[in-house]
Formats: C-alpha cells, sequence, structure tokens
C-alpha cells in the first residue's frame, strides 16, 4: 500500500503544495528588467570588443604576409600555422553564432533576430534548455575543448598563454555543477546569449595572442633596430655640496637609417623630425615636460613611446653682495630679509633663528626680528633628495633703533600735513592746524619705524607748561595766544617711546611767530 493510500492528503495541503510549485516558479521567472538590461549592456560592448578585434587581426595577418613574400624561407612556415589559427578561430566564432541563432529563434520563434542581437523574450529561461536537449551542449562543449587543445599545443613553450587559454576555455565541472548545467539549465536567453558572446570574444584574444607568438617565433620585428647608443639620464646637471648626482644609464636602441623618419613632440608640441629640445625658461620655479616619439613599424602604421615627466626648475639670475660692515639688525622692527639657494626651488628653502622669530612674506622672502641683544645666527637650509642640508649661516649684530628727530606737525591751509624743528609759524596756523609733537627720521627715513611721543614741555615767555602725549594741551595753547610776533616758542624735554622699547629724548623744537 503506497504512502499516498495511508496518508492522504487533505485538500487543504493539496491547496498548500500546488501555491509553493506556482510560487516558485514565479520566483524562478522573476528576472529583474535592470539584470535583463544589465546583460543586454554586456553583450553590446563584448560585440565592439569582437569587432576591434578582428581589425586588430586582420592588421596582423597582412603584417604577416608581408614579411612573408619578403622572406619566405624564414617567415612562410610560421603564417601557415597563423592561416590555420584563423581558420580554426572563425570557425568556432561562427559555430557559436549559430548556437546563439538557434536559442534566440527557440524564445522568439518567429519572430527572432536572425542575428541574435535582438531578444524579445530576454527573461525565458527554457528555450537554452530545449537547445541542450538535442545535445547542442555536448556538441558545443567538444568544439569548444577542441579548439582549447589546438591553441594550447600551437603555444608550445609559453607557459603562461597555454595556462591562460585553458581557463578561458575550461568546460569542466565547478562547484559540484557541469559545465551544461551552469551554462543552459534554466538560464534566462539574455544570459546565455552573454555568455556565448563571452566565448567569442575570448576566442578572438586567444587568436591575437597565438598571432603576436607565432610572429616572435618567425623572429619578426617591427622595428629595425640597427644602432645602440649609452645615454645618460639625470635628473639636474647641477648638484650642491653634500649632495648626490642622480641619474640613469640607458642602452637606447634606434635604426640609424630611419632616424630622420621620427616624429618628435614635447607636450603635445610637434618638433617635426628633429630631436634638438629647446625650451625658453620664460618664468622662474619648477617646471616638467614629456617627450614623445613616433615610429613608423614595418608592417606600415605607426608606434608612439611617451616619457615619464621630466623635472627641472627655472631660477632667477642673481648674484649676492654683502657688505660686512652692515651686517646688522634692528631691535622692535621688521628687518626684511631675501634669502635664496643657488640650484634650489625656493618651497625647498628653509631658515631658522638663534635669537631671532621669523615669518616668511613671500617666496624667498622673510621678515626677522630679534629677540635678543648681541647678537644672532641665521641658518639657511636646502631640500635635497628628501635631506635638510646647512647650505650656509650668518651672524648679525643686533643694535637698538637710532635716536629719531623731533618735529612739530601741522597741517597748512591747503591740507598737506607738515612737520618742522625750527621756523617761522604764525599763531592762525596752530590754531587751526592740527598740531602735535612727533618724533620720526623725517621724509629721508632709511629704517622704518613708529614712535610713540610721551610727554614734552613747552616754554614761553610765560613759562614752562608740561604735556602729556603727543597733543597741546588747553594750557599752551592759551599761552600761545597771548604771545606776540617775534616772541618764541621752545619744545623740549621730549620722550619718545620706539618700538624696541626704549625711552629716548630727540632733541628740542623752536617756533618762531
Amino acid at each position: 500500500m503506497s504512502a499516498g493510500k495511508n496518508c492522504p492528503e487533505t485538500p487543504r495541503q493539496k491547496m498548500i503544495g500546488m501555491m509553493y510549485l506556482v510560487l516558485t516558479a514565479m520566483l524562478a521567472l522573476n528576472v529583474s528588467n535592470e539584470v535583463l538590461n544589465g546583460f543586454d549592456m554586456v553583450n553590446h560592448g563584448l560585440g565592439e570588443s569582437i569587432s576591434s578585434a578582428e581589425i586588430r587581426n586582420d592588421g596582423l595577418y597582412r603584417s604577416f604576409q608581408t614579411e612573408s613574400d619578403k622572406n619566405p624561407a624564414k617567415v612562410k612556415e610560421y603564417l601557415d600555422k597563423a592561416k590555420e589559427v584563423k581558420e580554426k578561430s572563425d570557425a568556432l566564432v561562427k559555430y557559436i553564432q549559430d548556437v546563439k541563432v538557434k536559442i534566440v529563434k527557440i524564445a522568439d520563434g518567429k519572430d527572432a533576430d536572425p542575428k541574435a542581437e535582438k531578444i524579445i523574450a530576454r527573461e525565458d529561461i527554457n528555450a537554452s534548455g530545449q537547445f541542450a536537449l538535442g545535445k547542442g551542449d555536448e556538441n558545443l562543449k567538444k568544439e569548444i575543448d577542441d579548439y582549447c587543445s589546438f591553441m594550447v599545443n600551437t603555444t608550445k613553450g609559453d607557459g603562461a598563454k597555454q595556462d591562460m587559454f585553458k581557463k578561458m576555455f575550461f568546460t569542466g565541472r565547478r562547484n559540484g555543477t557541469t559545465w551544461s548545467d551552469s551554462m543552459f539549465e534554466s538560464m534566462p536567453v539574455a544570459a546565455v546569449i552573454t555568455m556565448l558572446s563571452k566565448y567569442q570574444s575570448d576566442i578572438r584574444t586567444a587568436e591575437s595572442e597565438t598571432v603576436q607568438f607565432l610572429r616572435l617565433k618567425a623572429d619578426l620585428q617591427d622595428y629595425d633596430l640597427n644602432t645602440l647608443e649609452v645615454i645618460v639620464n639625470s635628473e639636474s646637471s647641477y648638484v650642491l655640496k653634500g649632495g648626490t648626482f642622480n641619474g640613469k644609464i640607458i642602452l637606447a636602441a634606434y635604426d640609424k637609417n630611419k632616424i630622420n623618419s621620427y616624429e618628435y613632440s614635447v607636450n603635445n608640441s610637434s618638433l617635426g623630425n628633429s630631436n634638438l629640445l629647446k625650451l625658453g625658461a620664460t618664468s622662474i620655479g619648477p617646471h616638467s615636460f614629456t617627450a614623445s616619439v613616433r615610429v613608423p613599424k614595418n608592417d606600415g602604421t605607426w608606434e608612439t613611446y611617451t616619457s615619464d615627466p621630466y623635472q627641472y626648475i627655472v631660477g632667477e639670475p642673481s648674484a649676492t653682495i654683502s657688505n660686512r660692515d652692515l651686517n646688522v639688525v634692528y631691535r622692535g622692527i621688521d628687518n626684511n630679509f631675501s634669502i635664496s639657494v643657488p640650484g634650489v626651488a625656493a618651497e625647498n628653502v628653509s631658515i631658522k633663528i638663534d635669537g631671532g622669530t621669523f615669518t616668511k612674506s613671500g617666496s624667498g622672502n622673510y621678515v626677522i626680528r630679534p629677540t635678543r641683544d648681541g647678537e644672532i645666527t641665521i641658518s639657511v637650509y636646502g631640500k635635497i633628495e628628501g635631506k635638510e642640508l646647512l647650505m650656509g649661516k650668518e651672524n648679525y649684530r643686533v643694535k637698538y633703533l637710532p635716536d629719531p628727530k623731533s618735529y612739530f606737525q601741522y597741517t597748512d591751509a591747503g591740507g598737506v600735513v607738515r612737520q618742522i624743528f625750527e621756523g617761522d609759524l604764525t599763531k592762525r596756523v596752530i590754531r587751526g592746524g592740527n598740531v602735535s609733537i612727533v618724533a620720526s627720521y623725517g621724509q629721508d627715513e632709511l629704517i622704518k619705524a613708529n614712535f610713540t611721543v610721551l610727554e614734552f614741555t613747552m616754554q614761553t615767555v610765560f613759562g614752562v607748561v608740561k604735556a602729556t602725549g603727543s597733543k597741546l594741551n588747553s594750557r599752551q595753547l592759551s599761552d600761545i595766544e597771548k604771545l606776540e610776533g617775534g616772541d618764541i616758542i621752545t619744545f623740549k624735554n621730549i620722550k619718545a617711546k620706539g618700538p624696541d622699547d626704549k625711552i629716548r629724548n630727540p632733541g628740542i623744537i623752536q617756533i618762531n611767530l
């Protein structure tokens, strides 16, 4: 008695079982449009790759034939093998194309694209299985295996190529699944067609690799290299003491009979057939260029070779002029220095100050401020080959700023600010001229420094009146009002503080009314 009769299914169990089968079928059929579109995109790309490979391979065969015509005794044997490679590659590509057409016809019926490029029933998972039922899978597997064996035998001596072909055309089991099942069983038509296109692309790649191998076996060369020359390629012809000369020794090979046919360019700018390189140094700083050479090959085509970027530095012409008697710096102000190292870019120059601070104010320019009396030391370093090397050092005496002079500052009727330390003025100018006492180096100053007047006294016939700051106070202005023409005003006991914090007495000022 059967188990079914001993344990009959209830109507509810039958319904659940039927729903499971329907759901399983729905899941199997539920291939998203995004996935199918992805297969279409990949298949289209493979088609373009196949076309490109066929054009490239045709060029190889033409070149092979040309060399055979020139030297049949040497080349014909390998050309014949190359022709056999082409024949078997064309045959397998066509065979796979026929398989693609058969599967698309099963899926799309009378509306099938004869080129199997456009597929209507892309999601159909039965068409590839139907094709396999008629031993289509076994026949295809045999064709692929035979082709793989032929290509491996043809490339004896090149283990890398042989291993590549065995991986490309492997038709054994993977993860317990046969090649046929993984290719055709319950696979959407779009996926199967794409995988078959991949095989066609691999065939054209294998064909190209094998023909190249046979060309080398025939000792064919793309160029006639009959001249050897030793070239030293240096990073720089300028080397500093403590540095290292870096370069490469290169054995260059070229065809001396065709060297004038080569085409040269720098940064994509053609130099024609001249290999003389001249670059105008129009701006300072680091620069680079790449050089390219276009070389005619024996098959009539051209090959372009491009160098790595070559780095060089353009420096500004300079001379170092030193006056040993003026190697001083002043406290309290910005001492401007221009520091450079010949042959080293400004960004690779650095300094250290013993007894002071500095800030960088531009390329090669520094502002240095002493922080102590006596002497400071400026050390200059250059970064060469990643190392900081001491390039030189200088000691500078630290001095306080020279004493300034005292001036009576006012604004004249034309709105111009003027300064005098002795001379004639009217009371009207003094009253309305925004007057003050200042300390400075005057209009011909060689050092820029700001001084602050702290206090001063004014002496007239009415006595001595002291003021704090630089402005005349009300008492002083009142006394001036009482003066008459010919009277003298003397400003003295002036105290001024400089940026170095030193208090100075910059002299007297005498004004005649």
